[in-house]
């Protein structure tokens, strides 16, 4: 990649990262439903009127839409009102990618091979490990909610690589506009009118300003990037660059929200993130990482091997759609390559 496209990829994750902060401030303002609500109201209009008519089935941009932004996003933004930490929350998300890869087997029938499954399994060491961390310093319910809120977004994945939409950005606006009715049915049901009623009237600089992140800058600029990252270069290079999406979620949360970081926290998020890579990066990239690739060219084996060995999911960043793996093994509904976990 050339550098100043890795600076790009680097500059994403670390607004991802840093997206959990601005989610915390926006929950201060809002009852979570409605801040989920008005987070898609605003990445959807007016860029709705600007990408253009959607380019997949109506049906693929609804169940996205309910799984990622009613399901995924719901449970994410209950589950930090409820207390889980913003940084743990970043780092308990990455999950999505082993829950990707189950679904992705029962539903795509792709195969995981032995890295895969160790991967998964090292993963989920680490999510027992920030469970009992966890269910000790603070509500298990909010560890519990965000934990459901990644298997949520496994389930976006999968439908996305059914969908395999030719134009990323047009994709996610678009799909930004299905959770809109619901997150604000749900609120009026769950959260009351007056509540509602009351943040609204409330609305200051803070508020807007956590509306205004967490709707165009990780969603609208940050999917742009990273569609426009995906089109140019393989998902083998691009994807590995969200496992820094957690390193800047919790170093922001530590440095603005003053959370602390445990031993116990520390282990899991190094689990955690082992277990990701090693659940999402193709074989080839794995080993060439290991050999160093610049100093022994020699041994880079060939895109083409590298891409059979990679039916999986790549990570995804949290407050975006997750990448389709484009080095993934395709059924025939997911031959085109489409673009791109928060």
């Amino acid at each position: 990649m050339r550098p100043v496209h890795i600076a790009l990829a680097v500059l994403v994750t670390a607004l991802w990262g840093v997206n959990f902060v601005v989610i915390e401030v926006g929950l201060d303002h809002f009852p979570p439903l409605l801040f989920c609500a008005l987070r898609f109201l605003v990445a959807a209009l007016p860029a709705v009127f600007l990408v253009g008519p959607p380019r997949v089935a109506w049906r693929w941009i609804l169940g996205v839409g309910l799984a990622l932004g009613v399901a995924k996003f719901g449970l994410l933004f209950i589950g930090m009102h409820e207390g889980m930490p913003a940084g743990l929350s970043s780092l308990v998300l990455q999950i999505q990618a082993v829950f990707t890869a189950l679904f992705a087997a029962v539903v795509l029938a792709e195969r995981p091979g032995r890295r895969r499954l160790l991967g998964m399994a090292v993963a989920l060491v680490g999510i027992a490990v920030a469970a009992v961390d966890e269910g000790t310093s603070g509500p298990l319910l909010g560890f519990v909610l965000v934990v459901a809120a990644a298997a949520f977004w496994g389930v976006s994945n999968v439908l996305t690589r059914k969908a395999a939409p030719p134009d990323a950005l047009n994709f996610m606006v678009w799909v930004s506009l299905v959770p809109v009715l619901p997150l604000l049915g749900l609120s009026l049901v769950f959260e009351g009118a007056r509540p509602d009623v009351e943040a609204l009237s409330r609305l200051d600089w803070a508020g807007t300003g956590a509306i205004v992140y967490v709707a165009w800058v990780t969603t609208v600029f940050g999917f742009g990037v990273w569609g426009f990252l995906l089109r140019t270069y393989d998902a083998s290079a691009v994807a590995p660059f969200s496992l820094l999406v957690p390193v800047f979620g919790m170093s922001s949360a530590a440095l603005v929200l003053g959370e602390g970081i445990s031993a116990p926290r520390w282990l899991a998020a190094a689990l955690l993130v082992g277990g990701v890579a090693l659940t999402s990066l193709p074989a080839g990239r794995l080993r060439r990482m290991r050999l160093g690739a610049r100093r022994h060219p020699e041994l880079r084996p060939r895109r083409r091997a590298a891409a059979a060995d990679a039916p999986g999911p790549g990570p995804a960043a949290p407050g975006t759609l997750a990448p389709a793996d484009t080095t993934a093994s395709r059924t025939p509904s997911t031959a085109s390559r489409p673009s791109p976990r928060g």
